[in-house]
């Protein structure tokens, strides 16, 4: 016995050490980290006195990015309302984007998301997805075509276009925009808009020249430094992304397959695999993902394009990341005019939307996308998207995303219900043989094999599985990891209040135990880092939460060695402090989910023992 207690504690202290050294050595440093990278970027913006070009065009011949004639500026030197007034601008407004498109460049470099503020108060700013170069996180992006001949003159970034239609981009009136070259060349550039995220680009260039003119139609995102992440690396990937057709060995025109390519932005800048960073495909598409905004390039889907993603370190944290593609030349005749036409998805990742593209304008992979970001593990696709639809449905009934995870938890537990409560009946007779198995124990504690026998052939003939009452936490797993999926990738679920103080189930409870929930007069803003990192930072329902743990425990059948029993009972404090960093959504789920299998425990334990009395 004095073994099984050694190796208990052991395991304890292991657990108990592993729990710390995150907390310190991943959590409190990445915080710090966080709040140096932040000053440093403001240092940078300050003080960096190194040019640096705004973007990179594809090279033609697919080999590498080559460096282009572009208007340089400082890197975050300027403000956002700064770096817009360096342009004359036309204005978008449609019901889900507030913007401008530069005329310099002809550039879309300022979008704001109308529906989605940047805190969950109504007054908030607009959730900032675009911004110019010289802005601090400068995002945009860019259409274009390139000169097979070196001494065909076309539009750069710093060429001023003219307004030749429309006014204000909107979702029934598009804009067109045009630039002469002088000698002969006339581009023209019709941008029309959705009355969501989808932009669609129409390139057209009338050649009134004497010859022919091959040009190469481009288009590129950039982004200069790497914002601030909403979410973990480790559970939902932010940075590039992109879609490609996958070589197949014997193709048919209509069977092609794609694959999901991510990287993360240090990939890009740490000499990543070149089969990563570019290649061909039929189709697909890509760019950069934050954690809730897609930037998506869409090429046209029935030609082969070359693709790359490309970065270029420009100072601290203020490298230039690029995502880019390169369609086939095309052939302007003499005397005669082509156009070409580009999408580009830039908004929220609404999955209900990104669907509606998939289906309806071929967009592939867009349907999935959200799940497959987040499902880092593998193989849980087929339970969470079926969980968000689930929750989907009862928000629409219910009218609340937290009363739809309560209800969504009662129909599993419904579901499963034959399961637990076979487990549940084990557990209560397994509860009922507890004295008799410590009899057992100690009458052949000096010989284990015989002790061992003994407890077996009680088992037996008890018609009991010691091993049944596992049973409903092997369930929950599943579960928990898909729903868990589900609230920190779903947009749907950003902001979605509960009641009370919970005003974001994809956030953690924002109460804290060390104010007393907000009663003492402080913020706990000026607790130490620990704290705000989320170790210690308690709040009102992961307390809910391990109280029920603790009922849980305490009417389930304990450990026959006290030891065991008092080590069983930490397990409760350890999921308090897990717990209090994770959704609230999640806490809310696993504390409903554990009173309904105390109401369930308790009832099939009182029917055992009546039928024992």
């Amino acid at each position: 016995m004095q073994g099984e207690q050694k190796n208990v504690w052991i395991a304890m202290a292991i657990i108990v050490v592993m729990f710390l050294g995150w907390q310190v050595f991943y959590e409190l440093p990445k915080a710090r980290e966080q709040q140096e990278r932040q000053a440093a970027q403001a240092e940078l913006a300050a003080q960096q006195q190194a040019e640096t070009p705004d973007a990179v065009l594809p090279s033609a011949d697919g080999s590498a990015p080559t460096a282009a004639t572009q208007q340089e500026i400082q890197a975050g030197d300027l403000t956002r309302e700064e770096a817009l007034e360096r342009s004359d601008r036309v204005k978008i407004s449609t019901p889900a984007l507030h913007g401008s498109i530069a005329l310099s460049g002809a550039r879309l470099d300022d979008l704001t998301l109308v529906r989605y503020r940047t805190t969950v108060e109504d007054n908030s700013p607009e959730v900032v997805l675009l911004s110019p170069p010289g802005a601090q996180y400068a995002y945009f992006v860019d259409f274009g075509l390139l000169a097979q001949d070196d001494t065909v003159t076309v539009p750069g970034a710093d060429a001023l276009w003219q307004q030749t239609a429309g006014s204000t981009l909107s979702a029934d009136s598009p804009v067109t925009l045009s630039w002469e070259n002088g000698a002969g060349l006339l581009f023209e550039r019709t941008i029309a808009v959705d009355e969501n995220y989808l932009f669609t680009v129409t390139q057209t260039v009338t050649n009134t020249t004497g010859q022919d003119v091959s040009l190469l139609p481009y288009g590129l995102v950039g982004r200069h430094g790497v914002p601030p992440h909403e979410g973990l690396a480790f559970t939902l990937n932010e940075g590039p992304i992109g879609v490609f057709s996958e070589k197949l060995d014997n193709p048919t025109p209509d069977d092609i397959d794609y694959r999901l390519s991510e990287l993360d932005y240090a990939d890009l800048l740490d000499e990543p695999d070149p089969e990563d960073t570019r290649g061909q495909s039929e189709g697909g598409w890509l760019g950069f993902t934050d954690k809730f905004w897609l930037t998506a390039l869409i090429p046209e889907q029935n030609e082969t394009y070359k693709w790359s993603f490309f970065a270029k370190e420009r100072g601290t944290d203020a490298a230039l990341y690029q995502a880019d593609y390169l369609r086939p030349a095309i052939t302007v005749p003499a005397g005669g005019e082509v156009s070409v036409t580009d999408r580009l998805f830039a908004g929220a990742q609404v999955v209900s939307l990104l669907e509606k593209y998939q289906d309806d304008d071929g967009v592939p992979f867009f349907g999935r996308l959200v799940f497959s970001r987040a499902d880092y593990i593998g193989g849980f696709y087929f339970i969470t998207e079926p969980m968000f639809q689930a929750l989907e449905f009862f928000k629409d009934l219910l009218g609340n995303f937290g009363l739809a995870i309560l209800a969504l938890t009662l129909c599993i537990k419904i579901l499963f219900f034959p399961l637990a409560n076979k487990s549940y009946k084990a557990m209560s007779k397994m509860r009922n043989l507890a004295p008799e198995m410590q009899k057992m124990r100690e009458r052949y504690k000096d010989d284990k094999a015989k002790q061992q026998q003994e407890l077996m052939a009680l088992y037996r003939k008890e018609k009991v599985n010691p091993a049944a009452g596992c049973l409903p936490i092997v369930i929950q797993i599943p579960v928990f990891i898909a729903l868990y999926q589900v609230l920190i990738s779903t947009i749907e679920m950003r902001h979605a209040p509960f009641y009370g103080w919970i005003e974001d189930l994809s956030a953690p409870d924002p109460t804290n135990i060390w104010n007393l929930f907000g009663l003492l007069p402080y913020s706990t803003d000026v607790l130490p880092a620990m704290m705000a990192t989320g170790f210690l930072a308690i709040g009102i329902w992961p307390l809910i939460m391990a109280g029920t743990m603790f009922l849980q425990q305490r009417i389930s059948p304990q450990p026959p060695d006290p030891i065991q029993a008092k080590v069983f009972m930490f397990m409760p404090l350890i999921f308090l402090f897990l717990f209090a960093t994770f959704p609230a959504g999640l806490v809310i789920y696993w504390s409903w989910n554990n009173l309904l299998s105390i109401s369930q425990q308790w009832f099939i334990m009182k029917r055992t023992e009546k039928k024992k009395t």
